[in-house]
């Protein structure tokens, strides 16, 4: 024992702590000093600025977020409710293909792109100018950035409809380069959208080539998610082959009712694919997806409720095939007459979520977004939904399986250093809730609804939510890559 007692700016005590890689709980009080957790164990010698009694609570690392389109949000809402209020500490952008920068565009946003904002929300020309941009707008969560395949083309390219040239190429690899450069995490790709379906494979292996040297990653929003998925992510493991680059398919589902039943051919080939090299996903614990409204999923054998409409907002909220009846037309027609749009697809089986959430190769996502004015309760809820619903509720997984997923998986796969797990040194970015009571309240009707059980949470040592509260005090700042530990193939 010490002769002096310790001190530190923070002392939470008693807490059944989980501490992100898996293992069990244990009772533990940990001592936060100056954005690090300094101490772990019995501190009842310890002297603390704040003292905070968690016994009969789960304190974990914070979540990370691994799929969000938060990308503008983190500047232009830099409280960052609906992921602080979930537990969340760091947010991962630039997913889908789809990324704030580097941008320059001459005309409006492609879709997808416009989920991030109109053209004027689109300003930072190079990767540089947005990472100043974080820093400078002092999000309440961390942030660290992909760069998306769509963004370069959009900069290169008049056309989308089309492979790139050989000296688009060039030019693209160049600010990909430069993005790298100052801390990108990697490449996103968003294969199913139409401003990206005619890149072909070896576009996109070319633009993943620089990633090995730097230690980045390649992540995918799938060429299809419906009946040929099998094939999008044979797709996706070429890339991560020729490129040498371990390969994360985004928000992994079984798309369509045609597909549904079919996460044991999709998870055995994942299976298959991991044994030779690094290969991951993520997903989300909901059985409808939502991106903006696309012709090509108005197949009249899924419910489609519309989010947003520009030329129509009154529409927001309400079923396709009764806006359809409504206007006396076929839903395809009503659909173009629809957009620009959103919509949320109830294109998924429970039993394939659940299969998928499972799997000890996926991590969560939100792919929330903020952007919506009626989001998908993902936006709200993901990771209290999995805590509460799936791990506590249904008994998919234990607690500590649930919060490694949102943890130390996605920090030592995304090369986040010293995150995602409570040891000593690391950033103080924790979350602390109550495992009996942890529960998603957003809804589809009601989607913008903080979940309950969520207790406290810290940022880089800063309590920044406590009891429903947002404090003024924002702490979170853009994190740059780090290195995944000892090999990429060990964080998979």
């Amino acid at each position: 024992m010490h002769s002096h007692p310790e001190a530190a700016d923070t002392l939470i005590f008693g807490a059944q702590l989980y501490d992100g890689t898996g293992a069990a709980p244990v009772e533990r009080d940990v001592a936060l000093r100056e954005g690090r957790i300094v101490a772990i164990g019995n501190l009842t010698n310890w002297l603390a600025e704040e003292v905070i009694d968690a016994s009969g609570r789960a304190l974990a690392p914070g979540f990370i977020d691994v799929h969000t389109h938060d990308d503008t949000a983190v500047i232009r809402s830099p409280q960052m409710l609906p992921k602080l209020t979930q537990g969340v500490t760091t947010v991962i952008v630039g997913n889908c293909g789809i990324s704030a920068a580097p941008v320059t565009l001459a005309a409006a946003p492609p879709d997808p792109m416009i989920l991030l904002g109109e053209r004027e929300a689109f300003c930072y020309p190079t990767f540089a100018a947005y990472v100043a941009a974080v820093n400078d707008a002092r999000p309440a969560v961390n942030v660290a950035a992909l760069v998306g395949h769509t963004a370069l083309r959009s900069n290169q390219m008049a056309q989308l409809d089309r492979a790139a040239s050989a000296t688009e190429l060039e030019r693209m690899c160049a600010q990909l380069e430069e993005a790298l450069a100052h801390g990108a995490l990697g490449l996103s790709s968003g294969l199913a959208y139409g401003s990206a379906s005619a890149a072909p494979v070896d576009e996109v292996i070319a633009l993943a080539r620089p990633l090995a040297a730097a230690g980045a990653i390649y992540t995918t929003h799938l060429r299809t998610e419906f009946d040929a998925i099998l094939d999008a992510m044979e797709e996706a493991y070429q890339v991560g082959r020729q490129a040498r680059v371990p390969v994360i398919i985004s928000h992994l589902k079984c798309a369509g009712p045609a597909n549904w039943g079919r996460s044991v051919e999709v998870l055995a080939s994942i299976e298959q694919a991991r044994r030779g090299q690094p290969v991951g996903c993520d997903c989300y614990p909901y059985s409808r997806s939502s991106s903006t409204l696309d012709l090509k999923q108005v197949t009249g054998d899924i419910d489609i409720t519309i989010t947003w409409s520009e030329p129509h907002p009154e529409m927001a909220g309400k079923l396709l095939n009764e806006i359809a009846t409504h206007w006396q037309l076929t839903q395809r027609a009503a659909a173009q007459r629809l957009q620009p749009a959103g919509a949320v697809y109830h294109n998924m089986a429970e039993e394939d979520v659940r299969r998928i959430l499972a799997h000890p190769a996926t991590m969560v996502g939100s792919d929330g977004l903020p952007n919506d004015p009626l989001p998908h309760p993902r936006l709200w809820g993901a990771f209290p939904r999995v805590l509460g619903h799936y791990a506590r509720d249904e008994k998919l997984m234990p607690l500590e399986e649930a919060v490694r997923k949102m943890t130390s998986l996605s920090a030592r796969r995304f090369g986040l250093t010293q995150r995602g797990e409570v040891q000593l040194g690391y950033h103080a970015d924790l979350v602390l809730f109550d495992p009996a009571r942890v529960h998603d309240a957003a809804t589809f009707e009601v989607p913008q609804k903080p979940a309950s059980g969520i207790d406290a949470v810290w940022v880089n040592g800063v309590l920044s939510y406590r009891d429903g509260e947002v404090s003024e005090a924002r702490a979170g700042r853009f994190i740059t890559r780090g290195v995944r530990p000892d090999s990429a193939a060990n964080a998979f």
